[in-house]
């Protein structure tokens, strides 16, 4: 007879497998929660937080020129358009005029009962008369084939300016679809930046914004209320007063009207807002603040500031005068208004107004002169 074994019994039976599940749940909880706690992001010095939103700020005034650039060409491709549906109503209605001349034409044709000239001269009891009526019909049939040569070309000009209308649609279609996408990007940017700031206590915010007062570059609260960028410190505020005083210290000498005209213009903006895309009168960019400027001296400036560049004489650093644009950085994505004595007036970025500032405080990517 077999012998009875007795069933074996796992060591960790009972309250010692029930102990050992707890203490493998807490390691596996605690090993999530150093895990986790490992993707923290650790708080930012005030110096950090300084610099990731310069940062972000010159990465929005580059995608505040791409978004100018787009806002140009689709403005531009919205006008040809326009210009193109004015000219294909107006040959449409030209059209219409010729095609209803040519049904005068016929009708008067069908009345005339279309006998053979042979056979009217034969029964006509005027001879005279009818033969001075054959020449003013000879002179219809003659309009009536200039009608219908215009016609045809009306006809064709339609075609055309229809389809170039198409290509102009298509194309407004994409500038669209690009300024809404550089029309993100600013916002995104100057998102980012705005929630950094936020990390700042109450007295580090007060410094910062400070220092965004005192200087065109050391960043700026982006807390406006226009498209969300910030309008800095106003006219009156004391910054503004003392940029303004700097920008009109001391004659400036212009080495002509127009250049003299557009420095008179950019100090009046001194302690105006920095708004991305604006170009005035209330609030600027940077492009839109010289494009203005320029424009009060009669000289018309493209829209951005890597287009800027390209719109005058190429001038060293060394051969500055007032009146010349600077840019600055490798992407040409900065401009101001160079007034003499290293100094220039521009539009920094949200939260710092119009100003009077030194050209040596971003790196310098090269001038040009207009005018």
């Amino acid at each position: 007879m077999a012998a009875h074994r007795k069933p074996k019994h796992s060591p960790l039976g009972g309250q010692a497998a029930r102990t050992a599940a707890t203490l493998a749940l807490a390691s596996a909880a605690t090993a999530t929660v150093f895990e986790g706690s490992g993707h923290t992001e650790p708080r930012l010095t005030p110096a950090q937080v300084k610099a990731k939103v310069d940062r972000l700020y010159q990465e929005a005034e580059v995608a505040t020129e791409k978004y100018n650039g787009a806002k140009e060409k689709a403005d531009a491709a919205r006008d040809a358009l326009d210009r193109l549906q004015d000219e294909s109503a107006r040959r449409t209605d030209r059209l219409n005029t010729a095609r209803n001349g040519l049904g005068s034409i016929a009708t008067a044709q069908y009345r005339s009962g279309g006998l053979d000239p042979a056979v009217r001269l034969a029964l006509t009891s005027d001879p005279d008369q009818y033969l001075a009526r054959a020449a003013l019909v000879e002179k219809a049939g003659q309009r009536q084939a200039s009608t219908i040569a215009s016609v045809r070309r009306e006809l064709t000009g339609i075609r055309q300016l229809r389809a170039e209308s198409d290509r102009r649609l298509t194309e407004l279609r994409g500038h669209e679809a690009d300024l809404r996408q550089q029309k993100a990007a600013v916002q995104g940017k100057l998102t980012e930046a705005r929630s950094l700031l936020a990390r700042l206590t109450a007295e580090e915010r007060a410094r910062y914004e400070a220092a965004a007062a005192g200087s065109g570059r050391s960043g700026g609260s982006g807390s406006g209320t226009d498209t969300g960028t910030g309008t800095g410190s106003g006219t009156g505020s004391a910054g503004a007063r003392a940029d303004r005083d700097s920008g009109r210290g001391g004659p400036v000498t212009a080495p002509n009207g127009r250049a003299a005209q557009a420095i008179s213009f950019a100090r009046d903006q001194i302690g105006k807002p920095y708004v991305w895309g604006a170009t005035g009168p209330s609030a600027y960019d940077c492009s839109g603040l010289t494009q203005a400027a320029w424009r009060a001296a009669g000289v018309a400036l493209p829209r951005t500031t890597y287009t800027q560049i390209n719109a005058g004489q190429r001038v060293s650093r060394s051969q500055l005068a007032p009146g010349d644009l600077v840019f600055f950085y490798s992407g040409i994505s900065h401009v101001g208004l160079y007034i003499g004595g290293g100094q220039m007036i521009h539009a920094p970025r949200p939260g710092a107004p119009v100003r009077v500032a030194p050209i040596d405080e971003m790196p310098f990517a090269g001038a040009t002169r207009v005018g």
